[in-house]
């Protein structure tokens, strides 16, 4: 059995958003508890340094919010948006990969991995006639609200995965604290504050929603993370910011709480 190389589980009040390969798929049990978003996804990033695994870096959401961000919905394509400690992916539809190949080559060097190995990637039968729609403004339609609690950004040794699977279990489950020395946290210790993005579920076809918040966010230069679930989508904002990030956002055209 090959061992699933992609998993990522986001708790929300509402449900569990999971987010796993093709791999770690063929093992989840049938129920009629799971629902399944139609549609086969592919996972981009961008890095700089040429897509050296030894000398790229994470770009981070706000900094590809006007050269990734906003061409994809520009150009029609929905994405899904996860951002984790070292660097973002952007999950797209398989069926729309030629598209968002056409759209980000005169910008990027695009690559992509074969059996572990980083090469060009190919045209993916990619032809001319592709027209570049109108760009037209896009307000934040979707309503806007921010709990009280704060967040935490933190990342797990993958070494250490093996000896704490157990209470990680427990501290995702039940309750629980990580033990010292298995997170690497941030140096300066800092807080974040959430924004959501919807007072009902999105779904996956509307386009521009990640564009919506990341734009105003990169005018205003202040760093996010941002991760889609299956209803609803969620910025992390450094607490300090939380009012200037409310701002913009309103003064973009949203609505909010």
């Amino acid at each position: 059995m090959n061992r699933c190389k992609f998993f990522s589980i986001t708790e929300t009040p509402e449900d569990y958003t999971i987010i796993v390969d093709e791999e770690g798929f063929r093992e989840l049990p049938e129920s009629e508890h799971i629902s399944v978003a139609e549609a086969t996804w592919v996972a981009l990033n961008v890095v700089s340094g040429g897509g050296n695994a030894s000398n790229s870096q994470p770009i981070g959401v706000t900094k590809i919010a006007k050269s990734v961000i906003a061409p994809l919905a520009d150009h029609n394509i929905s994405v899904f948006m996860l951002s984790t400690y070292q660097t973002d992916f952007i999950l797209v539809r398989e069926r729309d990969l030629p598209m968002v190949m056409h759209t980000l080559s005169s910008e990027f060097t695009l690559l992509r991995v074969v059996n572990g190995e980083t090469v060009v990637a190919n045209s993916l039968g990619v032809t001319n006639g592709f027209v570049k729609p109108k760009l037209v403004p896009r307000p934040v339609i979707h309503p806007l609200s921010s709990p009280s609690n704060m967040f935490c950004v933190t990342s797990l040794d993958p070494d250490t995965l093996p000896s704490v699977a157990t209470l990680l279990m427990d501290v995702m489950f039940y309750s629980g604290g990580f033990p010292n020395n298995v997170l690497f946290t941030s140096a300066s210790g800092e807080l974040w504050k959430m924004v959501r993005i919807g007072g009902q579920p999105l779904g996956f076809d509307e386009c521009g929603i990640v564009a919506q918040i990341a734009e105003p966010l990169a005018t205003a230069d202040i760093p996010a993370y941002y991760i889609s679930t299956f209803k609803f989508d969620h910025a992390l904002v450094p607490e300090e910011n939380i009012q200037s990030v409310i701002g913009a956002l309103r003064t973009n055209g949203s609505a909010g709480q």
